[in-house]
């Protein structure tokens, strides 16, 4: 097994005895650091060998590990595939999470520098996130294993995600992609009903779609958008919550193998967690929450030498000196109320167990 860490930092050390680590001179670019990720994808698609990888929203730091099944340092489970077992049979715990939330007046802050952009029109719509202190009874360790989310990494004394959202899949020269916009509590009355009839979220909603489309576009033809605004049911530790999705594919260069690094790095950051126009949009992510997301809202995934199955690192809990922290968001259109989003970033804050 090689991991090859590419991270900014140049203390790296060793998961295990068994780990090699490739270094980067401290001399290396950002650009350089993208490259060697986007090659040595490139390479081992074209010869087909499994690896697990992620990078962060920045592109700055990421990590590769050929043939992941056969460790158990980092863990990973996607539908198809783990390199663990199911987990624990049952809860042994009292399931707690309890948040410390920032206050209402540090949010329309942020949400006031994203709202003025907008209406000036440097862009349509943006993906605000926000870090919230939390206490919990469970490890992070405990909670990947516990997690009911298709798509779970778990990385020792730095993060977990429990994420319900695909980035990509590509198989047999097809790409898809299933972005997410759109959340409701399934315990309120005719709760989708409302959130499909709901003019704000089918404006945000539109607008990933397109921008995902356009993404597509730039690496892929026939584009398609197969299914448009179906829901899907995630059941929580504390509740049920309704998500809406569309599914959009379109058709590989025959030759997509070997450019599989290109291909990815081509259509990051995901649009669904940034924005649209994605590039000014960015800008005012970094105006507005004033700090890296580092790996939240990057994208981890999986090749197994034919298929590459791959997430986008929402729904996750970071691990900072002994403290833990939820990171959330939603997207902010001209028609967003405040309150109502300040509300929505508190209502992902969930355990994600059955």
């Amino acid at each position: 097994m090689q991991v090859y860490n590419l991270s900014l930092s140049n203390n790296h050390t060793c998961i295990n005895s068994k780990t090699d680590f490739v270094s980067l001179h401290p001399i290396f670019n950002r650009q350089m650091q993208t490259e060697i990720i986007k090659n040595k994808i490139n390479s081992l698609a074209s010869a087909k060998k499994p690896f697990l990888f992620a990078v962060d929203f920045e592109l700055t730091d990421g990590f590769l590990i050929e043939n992941p099944l056969e460790q158990k340092d980092i863990l990973f489970r996607l539908p198809q595939v783990s390199n663990v077992g199911k987990g624990f049979s049952s809860i042994d715990k009292i399931s707690q999470l309890r948040p410390f939330p920032q206050s209402y007046t540090s949010y329309r802050e942020k949400f006031k520098i994203v709202m003025d952009n907008l209406k000036r029109g440097d862009s349509f719509l943006t993906n605000l996130t926000v870090k919230t202190p939390i206490e919990t009874t469970f490890t992070l360790k405990e909670i990947f294993e516990l997690s009911a989310a298709p798509y779970c990494l778990y990385v020792p004394g730095q993060f977990v995600c429990f994420s319900p959202e695909r980035f990509v899949n590509i198989s047999d020269g097809v790409i898809s992609t299933n972005p997410m916009k759109g959340t409701i509590n399934a315990g309120i009355p005719n709760a989708e009903e409302i959130i499909l009839s709901d003019g704000k979220e089918t404006a945000e909603h539109n607008t990933i779609v397109d921008l995902l489309r356009n993404d597509l576009g730039m690496v892929a033809e026939n584009i398609t958008l197969k299914r448009f605004r179906y829901i899907d049911k995630i059941i929580t530790a504390q509740r049920k919550i309704l998500q809406v999705s569309s599914e959009i594919t379109g058709k590989l260069p025959a030759n997509y193998l070997s450019e599989l690094g290109d291909i990815l790095f081509k259509i990051l950051p995901a649009g669904s967690v940034s924005g649209a126009p994605k590039q000014s949009t960015l800008e005012i992510i970094r105006k507005a929450e004033q700090e890296p997301r580092g790996y939240y809202t990057g994208v981890f995934g999986y090749f197994d030498g034919e298929e590459l199955d791959s997430a986008v690192m929402i729904r996750f809990i970071e691990e900072n000196n002994g403290k833990k922290y939820f990171r959330s968001g939603g997207g902010i259109t001209v028609f967003s109320d405040p309150q109502n989003e300040y509300n929505e970033v508190i209502e992902k804050i969930y355990l994600p167990f059955v």
